[in-house]
């Protein structure tokens, strides 16, 4: 998953996961229903702040807040891109 982009300071861009395409019932989801996913995989990972070490890595699954992040297109995927703070912790 390799992007040609550095973001600055404290920022991180993530690649949010699919959102779920059914319910764990088996009930198909439509695409008016879906939520936004609140997962996703780092891809690429600032310097940070002086006073602010960066706590995430490239390829670790994190969750954030549901209206964390601006949506930017690169190479025509969908990234979100936040800073290290909107970023709750890491999966796994």
């Amino acid at each position: 998953m390799a992007v040609n982009f550095k973001p600055n300071e404290d920022r991180v861009l993530v690649k949010p996961a699919p959102a779920e395409e059914k319910t764990a019932s088996g009930i198909i989801i439509p695409d008016t229903a879906k939520e936004k996913p609140q997962r996703g995989t780092v891809v690429s990972v600032g310097p940070g702040k002086k006073d602010e070490p960066m706590f995430v890595k490239e390829n670790d699954t994190v969750l954030y807040g549901q209206y964390a992040g601006n949506e930017i297109k690169l190479d025509g995927d969908t990234y979100l891109i936040m800073r290290n703070s909107d970023i709750f912790g890491i999966v796994g």
